[in-house]
């Protein structure tokens, strides 16, 4: 997959996320009752445990600024500390979801399918950024002129390779 298209996917599933914990989030303060199909609304239950908050900030904030700020490393300029901060982001809020996941099955019983939905589009985003991270290339700030003036034989970053076959010419 390009680089491009990469970050584009990463900018959905972000956008997606950051909406998915502005709802959360906007149910946690409104005190409205948090909608669940599961029997018995175990997502309520989750939502009103004492690994809800985490110094009195309710976890769903924490995942919205952590969403907003994986938003914000996308939208910047495309260079290698910016690719390093999108995957950074991800594997903190990786290692976050899974702490919570963890205590949701283990310690409440409980499953949120709010949680699952935000852990599973949490996972992926960690293993799309650091695919990014990783893609092989050329730095994507050139050295010396303009992008467009690379020189024959390099390619963009996360770009299939191009191959040119010079037209013999007669002197």
């Amino acid at each position: 997959m390009r680089a491009r298209r990469l970050r584009t996917v990463l900018i959905v599933l972000a956008g997606i996320g950051v909406a998915l914990a502005g709802y959360l989030t906007y149910l946690h303060y409104s005190g409205t009752e948090v909608p669940c199909s599961i029997k018995g609304n175990p997502c309520s239950q989750v939502q009103h445990s004492q690994y809800s908050e985490l110094a009195g900030i309710p976890v769903a904030l924490i995942g919205l600024l952590g969403y907003i700020a994986i938003l914000g490393s996308l939208l910047v300029r495309e260079t290698e500390t910016s690719r390093f901060a999108t995957a950074a982001f991800t594997l903190g809020g990786f290692g976050f979801s899974a702490y919570l996941t963890f205590r949701e099955v283990f310690t409440l019983e409980k499953i949120c399918e709010w949680c699952v939905g935000s852990a599973i589009l949490m996972t992926i985003m960690m293993l799309l950024s650091l695919w990014r991270f990783l893609l092989p290339g050329r730095p994507a700030t050139p050295t010396a002129g303009p992008p467009s003036e690379l020189a024959s034989g390099e390619e963009e970053l996360g770009d299939e390779p191009q191959t040119s076959q010079a037209l013999p010419t007669s002197s």
